[in-house]
């Protein structure tokens, strides 16, 4: 059976390219049983994403520092001659699209509705795209803020890219298409953190000021000795779109109050100078506290930054713990008001901060977008066990992952 090469899983992988290989083996089977003789398969991964510093600022034009982890999208797929995608996701049924008659696929309805998203935004932006067939399957955690979704979007942009545009689509546009398709298709407010983060790879710090701006940093906890442990909490984010749009249209209601479009293009003092107009124009104090998140984390990544290229790992580790406290405190997204029973962000932060005590070294903080899903807590590596066995007590352990950042982003696997 063909599979990647082993080189490239090894590369892609590390140690755990058998178990890898396994996964790709079981999709090029699942796939000659779904599409049986369309013709030899070609293999692509997007992994999903961790965002290190930067809570909620890409929409604003403000700036993020984010990971792939090693929690991966992957696919087995074929070039035809038509004009038909046919995707097939595992565990659930299959979806296909005439990318002619995108105005019969509906909005809002999953899978079919992304794909759809995803052939417009290409089609609009002057690419290439025709018909495949596809078959994926995923370890990134659905509905809890590792970015399943842009993970997914990742992966078809990465095989429209191979198969029909001569590898010449840069990952900007990547991040463009998926935010299109999750802004007009799903009505979700997404910014492009979560879509750069899975297509490049890596640590990467991120300005969305103007021009999407990135660079990869010399930057893994592993160096340090420390590891990333993420929580899923058991309470997924299918019903939140509410409170995530409410983020940045707050954000947007504060910078207009300050005459700008977006807060990047204000500061701390231009805000305090005039908060009373603010006040007054906006009516909404919790705006003008996600303002002053805002205003404080992307100086952070700055201040982040700095502290990588200086191998500060005390600074680092203070920089993520506050950018934590300003995301509870400030930005308010580790629960939602319309369910303010249900806090299981705010929950196991609370016990991990019960573990973190008793150890006296570690931090931890809510996870990506907030208000239900994961939490991430980085402690040294021989605390990492105890610390799984601990939240497994009380989430499960199939919800507790210790996490590695991976450098490869969204791409095709030779074969």
């Amino acid at each position: 059976m063909m599979t990647p090469k082993r080189e490239v899983l090894e590369k892609v992988y590390g140690k755990d390219f058998k178990t890898a290989l396994e996964r790709y083996e079981h999709i090029a089977s699942s796939f000659e049983q779904q599409f049986p003789g369309v013709g030899d398969v070609e293999f692509f991964t997007a992994p999903g994403r961790t965002e290190i510093i930067g809570n909620h600022t890409d929409h604003n034009g403000g700036r993020v520092i984010a990971g792939s982890i090693n929690l991966d999208t992957i696919g087995a797929a074929v070039k035809t001659e038509d004009d038909i995608i046919e995707v097939v996701s595992e565990g659930y049924k299959k979806v296909t699209i005439d990318i002619h008659k995108l105005s019969e696929v509906p909005k809002e309805k999953g899978t079919v509705s992304l794909i759809a998203g995803i052939v417009e935004a290409t089609q609009k932006m002057g690419y290439e795209i025709h018909g495949f067939r596809l078959y994926a399957s995923t370890t990134v955690i659905a509905a809890a803020g590792v970015s399943s979704s842009a993970s997914f979007e990742m992966l078809l942009c990465a095989i429209v890219n191979y198969f029909f545009n001569d590898n010449k689509i840069p990952v900007g546009d990547y991040a463009r298409i998926g935010q299109y398709s999750e802004n007009n298709w799903w009505n979700k407010a997404s910014g492009l953190m979560d879509q750069m983060a899975c297509a490049v790879g890596g640590p990467i710090k991120l300005d969305f000021a103007g021009e999407i701006q990135y660079e990869k940093i010399p930057f893994g906890f592993d160096e340090y000795g420390y590891k990333m442990v993420i929580t899923n909490t058991g309470k997924g984010h299918a019903d939140l779109s509410d409170d995530y749009s409410a983020v940045p249209k707050e954000m947007f209601a504060v910078a207009k109050a300050l005459g700008v479009e977006r807060l990047c293009q204000t500061d701390m003092d231009a805000l305090l100078k005039n908060l009373g107009q603010v006040s007054e124009e906006v009516q909404n104090d919790r705006a003008i506290l996600r303002a002053m998140h805002f205003l404080n984390e992307t100086e952070r990544v700055a201040q982040m930054a700095e502290a990588v290229e200086a191998k500060d790992f005390e600074q680092i580790l203070s920089l993520i713990a506050a950018s934590g406290e300003s995301s509870y405190e400030l930005l308010q997204n580790c629960y939602t008001n319309s369910n303010w029973k249900e806090q299981k962000i705010a929950l196991a932060l609370a016990l991990t901060k019960e573990f973190l005590k008793q150890k006296n070294r570690g931090v931890c903080r809510v996870h990506g977008g907030g208000f239900a899903g994961v939490i991430t807590c980085i402690l040294p590596e021989e605390d990492c066990d105890a610390y799984v066995d601990y939240m497994a007590g009380f989430f499960g352990r199939d919800n507790v992952y210790p996490m590695n950042i991976r450098q490869t982003g969204a791409v095709h696997l030779e074969r």
